[in-house]
């Protein structure tokens, strides 16, 4: 029952013109007012960002604020996988052999999340790892090592909240979402998958880096507002470090996974 409530109340309130009015919101030089209040409300470490905070014009504008240079030291072994994003780590584990994983309880199918069988057959029995962005973290994106783009590609329109309660009650929002889709290919032809989500209102998904080649720790692209992110791993090509645990916070740049 709650799970119906829920997402009824989320359709009535993702439409594109509730989207629209939350987006000329957030853009509004109007919205300038509200930064101080929110950088408070979420101890955002204003220390750590790039520029004055009444240099940013609108909410958005801080939403999507850039760091310092040295804020987000990388993790330099090329064996390593790091963080692309700031995040609370939402799940991790290994993907089953009907090519499903699940989250809060959810099952996702690799088929339905990438819209592409041949995509999803590479990850069975293979890893993945969930990250949460909430409104509280940095909302840049960055590649998670030296690697090579195979593909890109949109899927999904309208979006459910990927927060705790959205991942619980919504409908399956990772495969359903608004969603980019990233096909890369790192050391001796090994392949990893970075799926970018978009949350509730506004599906947007900005992409900053259009070359072929990613360098590890380099920008790739933001979240204007609300996201997750999600990599999956072939077979046999990653171990996760120690540090990744159920409802860990990770930073940009640090260490996730070792190839193995």
């Amino acid at each position: 029952m709650k799970e119906k409530i829920y997402q009824r109340l989320i359709e009535l309130t993702n439409g594109k013109y509730s989207s629209f009015l939350l987006k000329r919101l957030v853009t509004s030089s109007f919205s300038k007012k509200l930064i101080r209040e929110y950088s408070k409300v979420y101890e955002i470490q204003l220390e750590e960002v790039s520029k004055e905070i009444n240099s940013f014009t609108s909410l958005q504008d801080f939403f999507t604020r850039q760091l310092k240079t040295d804020a987000r030291p990388i993790d330099a072994n090329d064996k390593t996988f790091v963080s692309p994003v700031d995040a609370k780590i939402e799940s991790f584990g290994t993907i089953r052999e009907n090519a499903v994983f699940t989250v809060k309880e959810k099952p996702y199918t690799l088929t339905d999340l990438f819209g592409k069988e041949e995509l999803a057959k590479k990850y069975i029995n293979g890893s993945y790892i969930v990250f949460y962005l909430s409104p509280a973290n940095y909302h840049r994106i960055h590649s998670p090592l030296d690697a090579a783009v195979i593909r890109q590609y949109v899927l999904g329109n309208k979006s459910y909240p990927v927060n705790k309660m959205g991942l619980t009650y919504g409908k399956t929002p990772l495969s359903h979402n608004y969603r980019m889709i990233s096909e890369l290919q790192y050391q001796n032809n090994k392949n990893f998958t970075l799926v970018k989500v978009g949350a509730m209102f506004v599906n947007s998904i900005k992409l900053t880096n259009t070359s072929k080649q990613w360098k590890k720790g380099e920008e790739i692209g933001y979240f204007a507002f609300g996201s997750t992110v999600v990599m999956f791993f072939e077979e046999n090509t990653i171990s996760f470090t120690e540090n990744i645990q159920h409802g860990n916070e990770v930073k940009m740049g640090e260490r996730i996974a070792i190839m193995i």
